[in-house]
Protein backbone atom coordinates (compact mmCIF):
# COMPACT_ATOMS: atom_id res chain seq x y z
CA UNK A 1 0.00 0.00 0.00
CA UNK A 2 1.40 3.86 -0.78
CA UNK A 3 0.39 6.87 0.70
CA UNK A 4 -2.56 8.90 1.43
CA UNK A 5 -4.09 11.94 2.28
CA UNK A 6 -4.59 10.93 5.77
CA UNK A 7 -1.11 9.19 5.93
CA UNK A 8 0.87 12.34 4.59
CA UNK A 9 -0.91 14.74 6.52
CA UNK A 10 -1.19 14.95 10.42
CA UNK A 11 -4.58 13.94 10.86
CA UNK A 12 -5.07 12.37 14.24
CA UNK A 13 -7.28 11.54 16.89
CA UNK A 14 -7.05 14.22 19.31
CA UNK A 15 -9.63 12.48 22.19
CA UNK A 16 -8.24 8.92 22.27
CA UNK A 17 -6.24 8.54 25.28
CA UNK A 18 -4.35 5.50 24.19
CA UNK A 19 -2.95 5.14 20.90
CA UNK A 20 -4.75 2.37 18.87
CA UNK A 21 -3.26 -0.07 16.77
CA UNK A 22 -3.74 -0.98 12.58
CA UNK A 23 -6.78 -3.30 11.71
CA UNK A 24 -5.14 -4.70 8.25
CA UNK A 25 -8.74 -5.92 7.21
CA UNK A 26 -9.72 -2.36 7.55
CA UNK A 27 -6.73 -0.97 6.03
CA UNK A 28 -7.38 -2.97 3.16
CA UNK A 29 -10.89 -2.19 2.76
CA UNK A 30 -9.83 1.70 2.74
CA UNK A 31 -7.02 0.86 -0.22
CA UNK A 32 -9.85 -0.89 -2.05
CA UNK A 33 -12.28 1.85 -2.58
CA UNK A 34 -8.65 4.21 -3.29
CA UNK A 35 -8.00 5.30 -7.39
CA UNK A 36 -5.42 3.24 -8.74
CA UNK A 37 -3.15 5.51 -10.16
CA UNK A 38 -0.71 8.21 -9.04
CA UNK A 39 -2.97 10.53 -7.51
CA UNK A 40 -4.84 7.96 -5.29
CA UNK A 41 -1.55 6.31 -3.97
CA UNK A 42 -0.33 9.73 -3.53
CA UNK A 43 -3.35 11.32 -2.01
CA UNK A 44 -4.04 13.83 -4.79
CA UNK A 45 -0.18 14.56 -5.31
CA UNK A 46 0.51 12.69 -8.29
CA UNK A 47 0.10 15.26 -10.92
CA UNK A 48 2.20 17.80 -9.46
CA UNK A 49 6.56 17.54 -8.81
CA UNK A 50 6.11 15.10 -5.61
CA UNK A 51 6.63 12.00 -7.48
CA UNK A 52 9.52 13.02 -9.41
CA UNK A 53 10.97 14.87 -6.26
CA UNK A 54 10.27 11.64 -4.30
CA UNK A 55 11.77 9.15 -6.28
CA UNK A 56 14.91 11.24 -7.06
CA UNK A 57 15.31 11.35 -3.39
CA UNK A 58 15.03 7.57 -2.62
CA UNK A 59 17.43 6.76 -5.91
CA UNK A 60 19.96 9.36 -3.85
CA UNK A 61 19.80 7.64 -0.77
CA UNK A 62 20.09 4.58 -2.97
CA UNK A 63 22.97 5.27 -4.58
CA UNK A 64 24.70 6.77 -1.28
CA UNK A 65 24.27 3.43 0.21
CA UNK A 66 25.33 1.49 -3.14
CA UNK A 67 27.21 3.71 -5.54
CA UNK A 68 28.75 1.09 -7.69
CA UNK A 69 24.83 1.34 -8.69
CA UNK A 70 25.40 4.40 -10.52
CA UNK A 71 25.95 4.98 -14.18
CA UNK A 72 27.32 8.58 -13.84
CA UNK A 73 30.36 9.57 -12.77
CA UNK A 74 30.82 11.45 -9.93
CA UNK A 75 33.49 14.47 -9.28
CA UNK A 76 32.77 13.41 -5.28
CA UNK A 77 32.18 9.98 -5.63
CA UNK A 78 33.62 7.92 -8.75
CA UNK A 79 32.12 5.76 -10.75
CA UNK A 80 33.10 1.72 -8.75
CA UNK A 81 32.98 -1.50 -11.27
CA UNK A 82 29.09 -2.79 -11.48
CA UNK A 83 27.60 -5.30 -9.33
CA UNK A 84 29.14 -9.19 -11.37
CA UNK A 85 26.06 -10.17 -10.42
CA UNK A 86 22.25 -9.38 -10.70
CA UNK A 87 21.31 -6.78 -8.23
CA UNK A 88 18.12 -7.88 -6.57
CA UNK A 89 15.26 -5.28 -4.33
CA UNK A 90 12.06 -6.29 -2.83
CA UNK A 91 9.51 -3.31 -3.15
CA UNK A 92 7.09 -4.16 -0.01
CA UNK A 93 3.66 -2.84 0.14
CA UNK A 94 4.49 -1.80 -3.80
CA UNK A 95 1.11 -0.50 -4.30
CA UNK A 96 0.31 0.24 -8.49
CA UNK A 97 4.69 -0.03 -9.23
CA UNK A 98 5.28 3.53 -8.44
CA UNK A 99 8.57 2.57 -6.49
CA UNK A 100 9.27 -0.35 -8.79
CA UNK A 101 9.24 1.96 -11.87
CA UNK A 102 10.42 5.49 -10.52
CA UNK A 103 12.92 4.28 -7.92
CA UNK A 104 14.33 0.68 -8.50
CA UNK A 105 14.35 -0.17 -11.82
CA UNK A 106 16.55 2.60 -13.12
CA UNK A 107 19.07 0.74 -10.53
CA UNK A 108 18.84 -2.57 -10.12
CA UNK A 109 18.63 -5.87 -12.04
CA UNK A 110 15.24 -7.68 -10.86
CA UNK A 111 12.57 -6.38 -8.35
CA UNK A 112 9.82 -8.47 -6.74
CA UNK A 113 6.60 -6.41 -6.30
CA UNK A 114 4.22 -7.37 -3.21
CA UNK A 115 1.25 -6.19 -2.30
CA UNK A 116 -2.23 -7.10 -0.70
CA UNK A 117 -4.70 -5.01 -2.18
CA UNK A 118 -6.17 -6.52 -5.55
CA UNK A 119 -7.10 -2.93 -7.40
CA UNK A 120 -3.55 -1.84 -6.89
CA UNK A 121 -2.04 -5.45 -7.94
CA UNK A 122 -3.76 -6.01 -11.23
CA UNK A 123 -2.61 -1.97 -11.87
CA UNK A 124 0.95 -3.03 -10.97
CA UNK A 125 0.58 -6.06 -13.16
CA UNK A 126 -0.95 -4.44 -16.41
CA UNK A 127 1.76 -1.59 -16.17
CA UNK A 128 4.22 -4.25 -16.22
CA UNK A 129 2.84 -5.91 -18.83
CA UNK A 130 2.22 -3.18 -21.03
CA UNK A 131 6.14 -2.05 -20.57
CA UNK A 132 6.66 -5.64 -21.96
CA UNK A 133 4.54 -5.35 -24.90
CA UNK A 134 6.41 -2.58 -26.72
CA UNK A 135 9.57 -0.37 -26.47
CA UNK A 136 9.69 2.80 -24.74
CA UNK A 137 8.86 6.16 -26.85
CA UNK A 138 11.50 7.96 -28.09
CA UNK A 139 10.33 11.26 -26.34
CA UNK A 140 9.39 9.11 -23.46
CA UNK A 141 12.09 11.67 -20.86
CA UNK A 142 8.81 14.44 -21.54
CA UNK A 143 6.08 12.16 -20.54
CA UNK A 144 4.56 12.44 -16.86
CA UNK A 145 6.53 9.52 -15.01
CA UNK A 146 3.34 7.62 -14.79
CA UNK A 147 3.01 7.09 -18.29
CA UNK A 148 6.42 6.02 -19.19
CA UNK A 149 7.73 2.52 -19.82
CA UNK A 150 9.47 0.44 -17.10
CA UNK A 151 13.09 0.22 -17.68
CA UNK A 152 14.44 -2.97 -18.87
CA UNK A 153 11.61 -4.39 -19.26
CA UNK A 154 10.85 -4.46 -23.35
CA UNK A 155 14.71 -5.31 -23.89
CA UNK A 156 14.62 -8.18 -21.28
CA UNK A 157 17.53 -6.91 -19.34
CA UNK A 158 15.54 -6.12 -15.74
CA UNK A 159 12.78 -8.02 -14.45
CA UNK A 160 10.15 -7.90 -11.92
CA UNK A 161 7.96 -10.17 -10.01
CA UNK A 162 4.54 -10.04 -9.30
CA UNK A 163 2.84 -11.49 -5.71
CA UNK A 164 -0.08 -10.80 -3.86
CA UNK A 165 -0.34 -10.79 -0.07
CA UNK A 166 0.37 -8.73 3.12
CA UNK A 167 3.70 -7.93 4.86
CA UNK A 168 2.09 -9.93 7.89
CA UNK A 169 2.34 -13.16 6.07
CA UNK A 170 5.44 -12.59 3.86
CA UNK A 171 8.81 -14.46 4.23
CA UNK A 172 10.97 -12.49 1.95
CA UNK A 173 13.55 -15.37 2.54
CA UNK A 174 10.88 -17.32 0.24
CA UNK A 175 8.30 -15.26 -1.05
CA UNK A 176 6.80 -17.12 -3.77
CA UNK A 177 5.94 -19.86 -0.35
CA UNK A 178 4.16 -16.72 1.52
CA UNK A 179 2.43 -14.81 -1.43
CA UNK A 180 0.76 -15.45 -4.20
CA UNK A 181 2.66 -15.41 -7.36
CA UNK A 182 0.93 -13.35 -10.55
CA UNK A 183 3.49 -13.44 -12.94
CA UNK A 184 6.82 -11.74 -14.17
CA UNK A 185 7.97 -9.77 -16.96
CA UNK A 186 11.19 -9.02 -18.49
CA UNK A 187 14.35 -10.93 -18.05
CA UNK A 188 14.02 -14.44 -16.82
CA UNK A 189 17.08 -16.50 -15.60
CA UNK A 190 18.02 -19.59 -16.61
CA UNK A 191 17.70 -21.39 -12.98
CA UNK A 192 14.54 -19.70 -10.75
CA UNK A 193 15.51 -17.35 -8.84
CA UNK A 194 13.27 -16.83 -6.46
CA UNK A 195 14.58 -17.78 -3.05
CA UNK A 196 17.88 -16.28 -3.70
CA UNK A 197 17.43 -13.17 -1.11
CA UNK A 198 18.00 -9.61 -1.48
CA UNK A 199 20.24 -6.71 -1.57
CA UNK A 200 17.40 -4.16 -0.80
CA UNK A 201 14.08 -4.67 1.25
CA UNK A 202 12.43 -1.09 0.21
CA UNK A 203 9.83 -0.36 2.42
CA UNK A 204 7.88 2.87 1.72
CA UNK A 205 4.65 4.40 3.38
CA UNK A 206 3.48 0.91 4.29
CA UNK A 207 4.74 -0.07 7.66
CA UNK A 208 2.37 1.87 9.41
CA UNK A 209 -0.42 0.00 8.52
CA UNK A 210 1.22 -2.89 10.66
CA UNK A 211 1.27 -3.29 14.60
CA UNK A 212 4.71 -3.15 15.94
CA UNK A 213 4.78 -6.41 16.80
CA UNK A 214 3.78 -7.76 13.17
CA UNK A 215 6.52 -5.25 12.21
CA UNK A 216 9.31 -6.41 13.97
CA UNK A 217 8.45 -9.23 12.63
CA UNK A 218 8.61 -8.68 9.45
CA UNK A 219 11.91 -7.15 9.88
CA UNK A 220 13.60 -9.72 11.22
CA UNK A 221 12.34 -12.18 8.10
CA UNK A 222 13.82 -9.05 6.32
CA UNK A 223 17.13 -9.01 7.53
CA UNK A 224 17.39 -13.07 7.33
CA UNK A 225 16.69 -12.52 3.63
CA UNK A 226 19.51 -10.47 2.70
CA UNK A 227 22.80 -11.09 0.86
CA UNK A 228 26.02 -10.32 1.74
CA UNK A 229 26.23 -6.51 2.75
CA UNK A 230 22.39 -6.21 1.93
CA UNK A 231 20.34 -3.66 3.47
CA UNK A 232 16.54 -2.75 4.57
CA UNK A 233 15.66 1.07 3.76
CA UNK A 234 12.64 2.55 5.05
CA UNK A 235 10.80 5.59 3.88
CA UNK A 236 8.49 6.59 6.14
CA UNK A 237 6.23 9.85 7.72
CA UNK A 238 7.38 10.54 11.25
CA UNK A 239 5.78 12.48 13.67
CA UNK A 240 7.21 14.42 16.54
CA UNK A 241 8.62 12.69 20.11
CA UNK A 242 6.83 13.63 23.20
CA UNK A 243 9.79 15.01 24.54
CA UNK A 244 12.19 12.73 25.25
CA UNK A 245 9.54 9.91 24.70
CA UNK A 246 8.64 8.24 21.62
CA UNK A 247 4.87 8.52 19.96
CA UNK A 248 2.49 7.11 17.64
CA UNK A 249 -0.27 8.89 15.88
CA UNK A 250 -3.16 6.66 14.88
CA UNK A 251 -5.27 7.44 11.73
CA UNK A 252 -8.65 6.20 12.36
CA UNK A 253 -9.58 6.61 8.10
CA UNK A 254 -7.22 4.67 7.19
CA UNK A 255 -6.31 2.39 10.31
CA UNK A 256 -2.84 3.35 10.23
CA UNK A 257 -0.14 4.41 13.02
CA UNK A 258 2.57 7.43 12.31
CA UNK A 259 5.58 6.58 14.51
CA UNK A 260 8.16 9.23 16.01
CA UNK A 261 11.77 9.12 15.63
CA UNK A 262 12.59 7.23 18.65
CA UNK A 263 9.97 5.03 18.41
CA UNK A 264 11.44 3.73 14.98
CA UNK A 265 15.03 3.33 16.72
CA UNK A 266 12.50 1.36 19.16
CA UNK A 267 11.16 -0.81 16.98
CA UNK A 268 14.81 -1.18 15.38
CA UNK A 269 16.11 -2.07 18.66
CA UNK A 270 13.96 -4.74 19.01
CA UNK A 271 14.04 -6.41 15.91
CA UNK A 272 18.01 -6.58 15.89
CA UNK A 273 18.75 -4.04 13.65
CA UNK A 274 21.52 -1.14 13.47
CA UNK A 275 21.01 2.12 12.00
CA UNK A 276 23.35 2.79 8.96
CA UNK A 277 22.19 6.67 7.40
CA UNK A 278 19.17 7.84 7.77
CA UNK A 279 18.04 11.57 5.54
CA UNK A 280 15.11 13.94 5.69
CA UNK A 281 13.37 13.85 2.35
CA UNK A 282 13.44 17.42 1.06
CA UNK A 283 11.22 19.48 -1.24
CA UNK A 284 7.80 17.89 -0.44
CA UNK A 285 4.60 20.47 0.09
CA UNK A 286 4.16 22.04 3.27
CA UNK A 287 1.93 20.71 5.72
CA UNK A 288 2.71 16.93 5.71
CA UNK A 289 4.28 14.96 7.94
CA UNK A 290 8.31 15.26 7.58
CA UNK A 291 9.28 12.33 5.68
CA UNK A 292 12.53 10.38 6.61
CA UNK A 293 14.53 7.12 5.17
Amino acid sequence: MASSSSTLSSTTNPDSTEVQEPVIQDSLTYWEKQSATYDGVLGGFGSGSLPRVESLGSRKFLLYLFPELSTVPSAARPLKPPPSRRFRALDAGAGIGRVTSDTLLPLVSDVVLLEPVEPLIQTALSRGRASAAEKPPQNESKLPLQKRKWKGIADGSKSVTFLQGTLQACDPAKPRQTAAFLGRVGYTPALPDDDSGFDVVWCQWCLGYMKDADLVGFLKRSQAALRKEGVIILKENVCKDEGDEPAVLFHEEDSSVTRSDLHWKKVFREAGLSLLHDRVQHGLPKGLFVVKM
